[in-house]
């Protein structure tokens, strides 16, 4: 039996927060992120935690590789992340947006990391527009825990 892999594409911030839905919980080595300027392209390959399949109790958790990528983006920065740190891990919280002057705007990429430092992890891209094509590009595998957030 073939599994159904997850393909979406944002262009509004609807689209987007559906997107930081599917992504919400994947971990990603900071060596998996990659900006070409030279084509306006920000890339992110992870392992996202595949909550459509973990609704019941009995199911089994899974991971799933996946890439996200945003095109039409100008400029990156970032604030707590060492990128010469190439193996430290961080785990996707939440995509966010703010327009700047409409279409333009900020993509915001939130994360925590394996630090165990609680200051503000996040990755901030300048875009023309929202453009985000994201897509699970492997068969899941058995998750060893369910992703936790106490309040």
């Amino acid at each position: 039996m073939t599994e159904k892999r997850a393909k979406l594409m944002a262009m509004d911030v609807e689209d987007l927060n559906i997107l930081s839905a599917y992504c919400q919980d994947a971990v990603l080595k900071i060596g998996d992120i990659n900006f070409s300027a030279n084509e306006n392209r920000f890339v992110l390959e992870m392992n996202r935690f595949v909550w459509e399949k973990s609704v019941g109790k009995k199911s089994i958790p899974e991971r799933r590789r996946a890439v996200l990528h945003f095109q039409q983006v100008k400029s990156v920065s970032s604030t707590g992340i060492n990128q010469i740190a190439k193996q430290m891990v961080l785990s996707l919280l939440a995509i966010r947006f703010e327009t700047t002057s409409e279409p333009s705007g900020i993509v915001e990429l939130v994360f925590s990391s394996d630090s165990g430092k609680k200051a503000e992890v996040a990755i901030r891209l300048e875009v023309d527009c929202i453009e985000a094509q994201f897509a699970d590009m492997q068969s899941s595998w058995a998750a060893s825990s369910v992703p936790n957030h106490p309040s």
